[in-house]
Protein backbone atom coordinates (compact mmCIF):
# COMPACT_ATOMS: atom_id res chain seq x y z
CA UNK A 1 0.00 0.00 0.00
CA UNK A 2 2.74 2.26 0.53
CA UNK A 3 4.13 2.01 -2.79
CA UNK A 4 0.79 2.33 -4.37
CA UNK A 5 0.24 5.78 -2.51
CA UNK A 6 3.03 7.32 -3.77
CA UNK A 7 2.53 6.26 -7.02
CA UNK A 8 -0.70 7.77 -6.92
CA UNK A 9 1.24 11.19 -7.26
CA UNK A 10 3.04 9.84 -10.09
CA UNK A 11 1.78 10.80 -13.06
CA UNK A 12 2.08 14.23 -13.24
CA UNK A 13 4.88 14.79 -10.86
CA UNK A 14 8.63 14.65 -11.09
CA UNK A 15 9.76 10.54 -10.12
CA UNK A 16 10.11 9.95 -6.97
CA UNK A 17 13.86 9.25 -5.32
CA UNK A 18 14.37 6.13 -2.99
CA UNK A 19 16.16 8.18 -1.00
CA UNK A 20 14.11 10.90 -0.16
CA UNK A 21 11.83 8.21 1.46
CA UNK A 22 14.19 7.69 4.26
CA UNK A 23 12.93 10.88 5.80
CA UNK A 24 9.62 8.89 6.44
CA UNK A 25 12.29 6.59 8.39
CA UNK A 26 10.63 3.64 5.72
CA UNK A 27 8.07 3.37 7.81
CA UNK A 28 4.85 1.90 6.30
CA UNK A 29 2.52 4.92 5.90
CA UNK A 30 -0.74 4.99 7.12
CA UNK A 31 -4.12 4.33 5.60
CA UNK A 32 -5.41 7.67 4.06
CA UNK A 33 -2.13 9.41 4.06
CA UNK A 34 -0.46 9.90 0.96
CA UNK A 35 3.31 11.50 -0.06
CA UNK A 36 5.17 12.79 -3.08
CA UNK A 37 8.78 13.68 -2.66
CA UNK A 38 10.87 15.14 -5.33
CA UNK A 39 13.93 13.64 -7.01
CA UNK A 40 15.71 16.84 -7.71
CA UNK A 41 15.00 18.07 -4.43
CA UNK A 42 15.24 15.98 -1.33
CA UNK A 43 14.70 18.47 0.64
CA UNK A 44 10.70 19.45 -0.45
CA UNK A 45 7.89 17.13 -0.20
CA UNK A 46 4.25 16.77 -0.34
CA UNK A 47 1.79 15.25 1.89
CA UNK A 48 -2.20 14.62 1.77
CA UNK A 49 -4.35 13.44 4.17
CA UNK A 50 -7.60 12.44 3.70
CA UNK A 51 -10.36 13.03 6.78
CA UNK A 52 -11.15 10.17 8.37
CA UNK A 53 -14.46 8.54 8.58
CA UNK A 54 -17.20 9.37 11.20
CA UNK A 55 -15.41 13.07 11.90
CA UNK A 56 -16.28 16.50 10.90
CA UNK A 57 -13.43 16.27 8.61
CA UNK A 58 -14.30 12.86 6.64
CA UNK A 59 -13.22 12.70 2.99
CA UNK A 60 -11.87 16.42 3.17
CA UNK A 61 -8.19 16.57 1.31
CA UNK A 62 -6.02 18.15 3.73
CA UNK A 63 -2.22 19.03 1.56
CA UNK A 64 0.28 20.10 3.23
CA UNK A 65 4.36 21.10 2.20
CA UNK A 66 7.34 20.11 4.40
CA UNK A 67 10.88 21.77 3.49
CA UNK A 68 13.93 19.59 5.72
CA UNK A 69 16.20 22.42 6.75
CA UNK A 70 19.80 20.81 6.40
CA UNK A 71 20.05 19.95 9.73
CA UNK A 72 17.28 17.76 9.71
CA UNK A 73 16.65 15.62 11.67
CA UNK A 74 18.72 17.49 14.11
CA UNK A 75 16.32 20.44 14.45
CA UNK A 76 12.72 20.29 14.53
CA UNK A 77 10.90 21.40 11.23
CA UNK A 78 9.97 25.36 12.54
CA UNK A 79 14.17 26.35 13.60
CA UNK A 80 15.57 30.18 13.17
CA UNK A 81 12.46 32.06 12.67
CA UNK A 82 11.52 29.41 9.22
CA UNK A 83 8.34 27.84 9.14
CA UNK A 84 9.37 24.22 7.00
CA UNK A 85 5.49 23.35 7.09
CA UNK A 86 3.07 24.89 5.20
CA UNK A 87 -1.05 23.69 4.93
CA UNK A 88 -3.35 24.58 2.19
CA UNK A 89 -6.07 26.38 3.80
CA UNK A 90 -7.87 27.41 1.11
CA UNK A 91 -8.54 30.88 3.38
CA UNK A 92 -10.39 28.78 5.80
CA UNK A 93 -9.70 28.50 9.49
CA UNK A 94 -11.05 24.57 9.95
CA UNK A 95 -9.31 23.59 12.87
CA UNK A 96 -7.43 25.45 15.70
CA UNK A 97 -3.98 24.13 14.84
CA UNK A 98 -4.53 24.52 11.60
CA UNK A 99 -4.07 28.57 10.37
CA UNK A 100 -5.59 30.40 7.51
CA UNK A 101 -2.19 31.42 6.42
CA UNK A 102 -0.78 28.23 6.35
CA UNK A 103 0.88 27.81 9.50
CA UNK A 104 0.61 24.22 11.53
CA UNK A 105 0.55 24.15 15.23
CA UNK A 106 1.83 21.21 16.58
CA UNK A 107 5.01 20.44 19.27
CA UNK A 108 6.39 18.08 17.03
CA UNK A 109 6.91 20.91 14.93
CA UNK A 110 7.95 23.33 17.68
CA UNK A 111 5.02 26.00 16.96
CA UNK A 112 3.55 24.82 20.20
CA UNK A 113 4.85 24.05 23.92
CA UNK A 114 4.92 20.35 24.45
CA UNK A 115 7.10 18.06 26.65
CA UNK A 116 8.35 14.37 26.33
CA UNK A 117 7.36 13.07 23.21
CA UNK A 118 5.14 15.45 22.15
CA UNK A 119 8.15 17.72 20.95
CA UNK A 120 10.75 16.81 18.35
CA UNK A 121 13.68 14.49 19.47
CA UNK A 122 16.38 13.95 16.65
CA UNK A 123 17.33 10.70 17.62
CA UNK A 124 13.03 9.17 17.19
CA UNK A 125 11.10 11.43 15.54
CA UNK A 126 10.07 11.90 11.98
CA UNK A 127 7.91 13.22 9.42
CA UNK A 128 6.52 9.43 10.09
CA UNK A 129 5.32 10.89 13.71
CA UNK A 130 4.28 14.28 12.32
CA UNK A 131 1.86 12.64 9.67
CA UNK A 132 0.91 10.21 11.98
CA UNK A 133 0.60 12.98 15.01
CA UNK A 134 -1.85 15.43 12.26
CA UNK A 135 -4.22 12.59 11.45
CA UNK A 136 -5.19 11.38 14.42
CA UNK A 137 -4.64 14.34 16.84
CA UNK A 138 -5.63 17.10 14.71
CA UNK A 139 -8.06 15.94 12.56
CA UNK A 140 -9.88 14.48 15.35
CA UNK A 141 -13.46 13.85 16.24
CA UNK A 142 -13.82 16.90 18.57
CA UNK A 143 -11.14 19.49 17.46
CA UNK A 144 -12.89 22.30 19.54
CA UNK A 145 -10.98 21.21 22.50
CA UNK A 146 -7.61 21.05 20.54
CA UNK A 147 -7.94 25.32 21.40
CA UNK A 148 -5.34 26.42 23.80
CA UNK A 149 -7.53 26.43 27.22
CA UNK A 150 -10.47 24.25 26.06
CA UNK A 151 -9.56 21.14 27.26
CA UNK A 152 -10.30 22.57 30.50
CA UNK A 153 -14.23 22.06 29.34
CA UNK A 154 -13.83 18.47 28.91
CA UNK A 155 -16.46 16.63 30.21
CA UNK A 156 -18.81 19.59 31.10
CA UNK A 157 -22.65 20.53 29.30
CA UNK A 158 -20.51 23.79 27.89
CA UNK A 159 -18.02 22.38 26.53
CA UNK A 160 -20.15 19.36 24.68
CA UNK A 161 -22.73 22.02 23.52
CA UNK A 162 -20.00 24.05 22.11
CA UNK A 163 -18.11 21.18 20.61
CA UNK A 164 -21.00 20.35 18.79
CA UNK A 165 -21.60 23.81 17.45
CA UNK A 166 -17.87 23.70 16.43
CA UNK A 167 -18.55 20.13 14.79
CA UNK A 168 -21.02 21.78 12.61
CA UNK A 169 -19.49 24.71 11.68
CA UNK A 170 -16.21 22.72 10.92
CA UNK A 171 -18.48 20.19 8.93
CA UNK A 172 -19.50 22.97 6.53
CA UNK A 173 -16.17 24.54 6.00
CA UNK A 174 -15.01 21.21 5.13
CA UNK A 175 -17.35 20.81 2.73
CA UNK A 176 -16.70 24.25 1.12
CA UNK A 177 -13.11 22.87 1.15
CA UNK A 178 -13.71 20.30 -0.89
CA UNK A 179 -15.51 22.29 -3.62
CA UNK A 180 -12.84 24.86 -3.26
CA UNK A 181 -10.28 22.01 -4.40
CA UNK A 182 -12.18 20.75 -7.48
CA UNK A 183 -12.15 24.14 -8.68
CA UNK A 184 -8.70 24.91 -7.81
CA UNK A 185 -6.79 21.43 -6.97
CA UNK A 186 -2.80 22.23 -5.81
CA UNK A 187 -0.18 21.48 -8.54
CA UNK A 188 0.43 17.72 -9.38
CA UNK A 189 -2.66 15.78 -7.67
CA UNK A 190 -4.78 14.98 -10.47
CA UNK A 191 -3.92 11.56 -10.32
CA UNK A 192 -4.39 11.42 -6.99
CA UNK A 193 -7.95 13.00 -7.05
CA UNK A 194 -8.86 10.29 -10.00
CA UNK A 195 -7.63 7.79 -7.90
CA UNK A 196 -10.03 9.10 -4.95
CA UNK A 197 -12.57 9.40 -7.08
CA UNK A 198 -12.99 12.48 -5.55
CA UNK A 199 -15.46 13.77 -7.36
CA UNK A 200 -17.89 11.31 -5.91
CA UNK A 201 -16.91 11.84 -2.75
CA UNK A 202 -17.55 15.79 -3.27
CA UNK A 203 -20.74 15.18 -4.55
CA UNK A 204 -21.87 12.77 -1.44
CA UNK A 205 -20.57 15.77 0.81
CA UNK A 206 -22.15 18.73 -1.04
CA UNK A 207 -25.45 17.02 -0.70
CA UNK A 208 -25.37 16.42 2.90
CA UNK A 209 -24.10 20.23 3.24
CA UNK A 210 -27.32 20.65 1.24
CA UNK A 211 -29.15 19.01 3.75
CA UNK A 212 -27.60 20.76 6.77
CA UNK A 213 -28.34 24.41 4.97
CA UNK A 214 -32.24 23.65 4.84
CA UNK A 215 -31.76 23.14 8.57
CA UNK A 216 -31.11 26.77 8.65
CA UNK A 217 -34.00 27.83 6.44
Amino acid sequence: MGVQRHEALAEDEPAENACASSSLNQGALPKEIYVRVYEDRMDLLRAVIVGPYGIPYQDGLFFLDFYLPPQYPDVPLFSNDMQSACYHSGGWRINPNLYEEGKVCLSLLNTWTGRGNEVWDPKSSSILQVLVSLQGLVLDSKPYFNEAGYDKQIGTAEGEKNSLSYNENTFLLNCKTMMYLMRKPPKFVSSLLKLLKFDHMVSKEAEAYSRELACFD
